[in-house]
């Protein structure tokens, strides 16, 4: 399994995401996490992240969740298509609930465990990497519900690692005072987490887990 789990954008070590990826350098860039923005502001953040996948030498293509709510059958063969998933960062609850109603969260799994794609994302898209999304309620409010979604909370995460994540700690990021309210919760609920600064990043390929930057 290959994960890329920033704290901010690409970060400080870019090669670390370069490595990770084989010959296959098309990028599906999911930005699902911005669906509560306007349009204009959303489309700044799609071309945003095109940016950032080209600077790395990745073909990017948006990978919008939405067009598999009604039909999710095709993703699963989508998703091959792609060395790398890219997933922004934004609300981490309306991101998770697109990865539910697309079923993402299904189709993604066997790929990322098998090396077949890369997991690497920000801040929301590192977040619902881990096992649960208790204590994220904290920065990110779990009742914004973007429409055509459902308004059910998904506190499950991914499970790809079994840590929580807790990005912009402190950082120079308007949310990092309410991060730290989340690692709080994680000391007294006895919840294992990974506090990251932005410009860092949680790694993970055969060598283990470990945050460079």
């Amino acid at each position: 399994m290959k994960l890329y789990l920033s704290s901010y954008g690409i970060g400080y070590n870019p090669a670390a995401l370069q490595s990770l990826v084989g010959s296959n350098k098309h990028a599906a860039v999911v930005c699902n996490a911005q669906d509560l923005a306007s349009k204009a502001e959303r489309d700044e953040r799609v071309s945003r992240g095109f940016d950032e996948m080209k600077n790395l030498g990745f073909t990017p293509t948006e990978l919008d969740l939405r067009d598999y709510f009604d039909n999710s059958e095709p993703l699963a063969n989508e998703l091959r298509r792609y060395g790398l998933v890219w997933i922004r960062g934004g609300n981490s609850f309306v991101l998770r609930r697109a990865m539910k109603q697309s079923g993402f969260d299904v189709a993604i799994k066997p790929i990322v465990e098998h090396e077949e794609i890369v997991y690497a994302g920000f801040s929301a898209g590192s977040c619902v990497a881990a096992m649960d999304l208790h204590g994220i309620e904290l920065v990110d409010d779990p009742d914004s519900v973007p429409a055509h979604y459902d308004k059910k909370i998904i506190w499950e995460g991914l499970g790809f690692i079994d840590k929580a994540v807790a990005p912009h700690y402190h950082s120079d990021h308007p949310e990092s005072k309410m991060v730290e309210q989340s690692v709080e919760y994680f000391e007294t609920q006895h919840i294992d987490y990974i506090a990251i600064h932005d410009g860092e990043a949680i790694l993970v390929d055969r060598q283990g887990l470990r945050v460079v930057g």
